[in-house]
């Protein structure tokens, strides 16, 4: 039941909206996922600065960071804590801290509560870029906690969101962990991302990656995985989940009802179309 929406600019007259238009997309789909939400921003010089590592986390303060990383940049985002460092040296400092983002030029946000409430705490209205994703999430495989939130991003600069349930989740968790890859939950879409980022770093481009996901994973997903060059859409062989994708000259972008696309500027204009199953559609930057 869980709501996708995702917003890729094709140039930079919108891009100082990009956070507004996604929140007022995310306002769309609220009941769709009322347990928790999050938020993926590509571009924000305030969250992401040209050139600077940016590394999210999870169970840790913008206090606890500074203290134990002196001189360190950290932003307190609702559960989560943006911080302008490298991921090692954070690993290093803060070993019960949960990484849920890191790379450059992107960053997560998520936490328990609604769409709404959460994208107040995260400042989304004020939040500039070039692409964006958000989820609102109905728990169905594991426990409403921040870190079962979505995005779930678990290579640099990759996001993952799904609306759905993969059947083998297990399977392939255990798979995946005899070939060294670790886990921060028990969420069977983070199975999904880390499979994804796996077959990203064995040298896989994401159309690849996503087909090989369709061929392994048992389940009905839709699927929006975004990079920091790419944005892809996916849905299973009976495509029971919903989604639309609409395109103008100035954006592309993806939501589980078309209500959430209405909010954008020219869709009237648009080429809207529900994506065929198991066609994997990817947009570049």
């Amino acid at each position: 039941m869980c709501g996708i929406v995702g917003l890729h600019l094709r140039g930079p007259a919108l891009e100082p909206r990009l956070g507004e238009l996604l929140g007022a997309m995310l306002g769309q789909v609220v009941e769709r996922g009322p347990d928790s939400a999050g938020v993926a921003v590509y571009g924000d010089p305030r969250l992401s600065p040209p050139g600077r590592s940016v590394v999210s986390l999870l169970g840790t303060s913008m206090a606890e960071v500074e203290a134990a990383l002196p001189g360190a940049v950290a932003i307190d985002a609702a559960a989560t804590t943006v911080v302008h460092a490298e991921v090692e040296q954070l690993r290093s400092v803060l070993p019960e801290a949960t990484v849920v983002g890191s790379g450059e030029g992107c960053a997560v946000l998520k936490g328990v509560g609604t769409a709404l409430q959460l994208a107040e705490s995260f400042g989304l209205a004020s939040v500039t870029g070039w692409q964006g994703v958000g989820h609102t999430r109905m728990a169905t495989e594991s426990a409403v906690t921040p870190e079962g939130a979505h995005p779930f991003s678990v290579g640099p600069g990759q996001c993952f969101v799904h609306n759905g349930s993969f059947a083998n989740h297990a399977t392939i968790r255990r798979e995946l962990r005899a070939q060294g890859v670790a886990f921060d939950s028990e969420n069977d879409s983070e199975v999904g991302a880390r499979f994804i980022a796996h077959q990203l770093a064995q040298g896989a481009d994401l159309e690849k990656a996503l087909r090989l996901l369709c061929e392994r994973f048992d389940g009905f997903y839709t699927l929006l995985v975004s990079t920091n060059d790419s944005f892809a859409v996916v849905r299973d062989a009976i495509a029971c989940k919903p989604a639309l994708v609409a395109e103008t000259e100035e954006w592309v972008a993806m939501a589980s009802e078309y209500r959430a696309l209405d909010v954008l500027p020219g869709v009237e204009n648009a080429r809207i179309f529900e994506p065929e199953p198991e066609v994997v559609y990817v947009w570049r930057r």
